[in-house]
């Protein structure tokens, strides 16, 4: 008993010393437990996100700028140090240049800036799906992905990789069309285009695919060529898919970029805007380039979309619609009215899956969002008809010109900007600065592009997965990891636009996640007329007269 007693009182003694040793920090004796996340399956579609999140980076603002910065503000455009790839676009604009005319005199400077805009939105809508044979090469350029973006990726696709495995992975995701004979030969003539694409290419087997007709030096266009053209797939919009979607331009559109530049044309033609006339000091000189700018803007009105066709493609599209005094009453012939109940509890449920992803102690499940992603998929490829292609590519070109109008530094002296706010495109400050002459929505704009921007990104992730073949859960939660950024976003953007909270599963919030955005604005513009009216007592009636004027969110008085 005695030798029992001594060596429960040593192995006392020592657990005590380990205990205290731990406690000092000793190496030798800390143990250290924490869970880490096991390996997440790969999944074919991680590349097309890549190059859904490349092809929209490259058509931000920023790099707009740039291009033009070469193309309208240098005075021998080609004396100035280009890159390859910039040479290529200013060759392609001088081409276009000759192929577009305006029928008004003086217009030569606005001209150039649209002819600009198209060449930049034809070269930067989309990536290269490589058409060589699988056993070929890797082409770079196909991707363009440096060491930055790798990065990028490697955290979002949740494992180490590098820029050739990428380039790999999306020639693998890539689907053949038009060919009969297995296996691929070298020689063969084979097209190539991504797999929801390829779905639709088997629905019409039946019907050629045209290529566009090839210039002769001599003849011009072969006739033969042309007549072909009168009945086919065209290959270029199959093998080459241009990845724009219209919520860009719509949210935009509700952050009252297109109505800022209409005030302007108005008070440029000396049209009074509104009783205190608050633009009543915009004089542009005509020694300024601006002048002839908006001069030529102005005189190619009727060339540009109007406000009823943008409505009409955006109930066509998402069921969503604009309020104000120029936006119609809609009698549409078919309309996503499910959309944006079906896009909302998308958001939902993948907040719903990081809190689950984020403990590491659950096996997060992917069917709830991909069952998710299917619903939104087939109401977005319902509405890929009739305008879809044409409509939302005319309304980005406008759209951007309109965003460099706005930039020009002449707008400074007209406009009482906020400096010192930290805007990631120019243009910004200067429709915050309207919206407050104006007495329109005083939310910041920069949530309305942050809407558009990830909104855009999100939706086309959606439309040209081939979901409507998938029942991997796997693929279902890759895609909520990878866009998390962009959702989380978005939502956030989103409450501060319409005071709503997507993520919010209570009763009251989940019947306003369905109401239409352009309703929650109006409301809350409604409830902004009081504290206008007290501030400005001579611009707005109290919000309980019935004087108060409906508040004009889209682009024509």
């Amino acid at each position: 008993m005695a030798d029992e007693k001594k060596d429960d009182a040593q192995e006392l003694a020592n657990m005590r010393r380990l205990e205290s040793s731990s406690g000092r920090g000793s190496a030798g004796n800390e143990v250290t437990v924490r869970l880490e996340r096991g390996p997440f399956p790969r999944t074919p579609d991680q590349s097309l996100w890549t190059a859904i999140r490349l092809a929209t980076d490259q058509l931000s603002y920023n790099n707009y700028e740039d291009f033009l910065e070469i193309v309208m503000c240098a005075d021998d455009p080609t004396s100035k140090q280009t890159t390859p790839g910039q040479a290529d676009l200013l060759k392609l604009t001088g081409a276009l240049r000759r192929a577009r005319a305006l029928p008004f005199p003086d217009v030569e400077p606005y001209r150039l800036l649209k002819v600009a805009t198209e060449v930049f939105l034809m070269v930067h809508c989309g990536v290269l799906i490589d058409q060589r044979a699988p056993d070929s090469p890797l082409t770079p350029g196909v991707l363009n992905l440096d060491s930055q973006r790798v990065e990028e990726e490697i955290a979002r696709y949740y494992r180490t990789l590098n820029k050739d495995e990428i380039l790999q992975a999306w020639r693998d995701y890539r689907e053949a069309v038009g060919h009969k004979r297995e296996p691929i030969e070298p020689g063969d003539v084979v097209d190539y285009t991504i797999p929801y694409l390829a779905i639709i290419r088997r629905k019409l087997g039946d019907v050629p695919l045209r290529d566009k007709p090839v210039r002769h030096r001599d003849a011009g266009y072969d006739e033969a060529e042309w007549l072909e053209l009168c009945y086919g797939i065209m290959k270029e919009k199959l093998t080459k898919p241009c990845l724009l979607e219209l919520i860009w331009s719509y949210w935009h559109e509700e952050g009252m970029l297109v109505q800022s530049l209409n005030a302007i044309s108005q008070r440029f033609q000396n049209v009074r805007g509104g009783p205190n006339n608050p633009l009543a000091q915009l004089e542009i000189s005509p020694l300024r380039p601006l002048s002839n700018l908006l001069w030529g803007y102005i005189q190619d009105e009727q060339h540009r979309l109007t406000v009823r066709r943008r409505v009409y493609e955006y109930d066509h599209h998402y069921g969503l619609s604009l309020y104000g005094k120029a936006a119609p009453e809609l009698s549409p012939a078919d309309s996503r009215s499910k959309f944006l109940e079906a896009f909302h509890n998308l958001l939902q449920l993948c907040t719903a899956f990081f809190k689950q992803d984020d403990d590491k102690t659950v096996s997060a499940d992917g069917f709830p969002v991909l069952n998710a992603l299917k619903e939104v998929h087939l109401l977005l490829s319902e509405g890929a008809h009739n305008q879809y292609g044409d409509l939302p590519w005319t309304a980005r070109i406008e759209m951007l010109m309109q965003e460099w109008l706005l930039a020009r530094p002449e707008f400074r002296e007209f406009l009482p900007t906020r400096i010192m706010v930290a805007y990631p495109e120019p243009w910004m400050d200067r429709v915050d600065a309207m919206k407050k002459l104006q007495g329109w929505t005083d939310v910041s704009v920069l949530h309305f592009r942050n809407l558009g921007v990830f909104g855009e990104q999100i939706l086309l992730s959606v439309r040209f997965g081939a979901w409507s073949e998938v029942n991997n859960p796997a693929q279902g939660a890759n895609w909520a990891r990878y866009w998390r950024p962009e959702i989380q976003g978005y939502t956030h953007a989103y409450r501060a636009v319409t005071g709503v909270d997507i993520t919010d599963t209570s009763e009251t919030m989940a019947r306003l996640r369905y109401v239409m955005p352009s309703v929650h604005l109006r409301n809350r513009l409604a409830g902004q007329a009081p504290a206008l009216s007290a501030a400005r007592p001579n611009t707005l009636p109290t919000s309980g007269s019935s004087a108060l004027p409906a508040p004009v969110r889209n682009s024509e008085w």
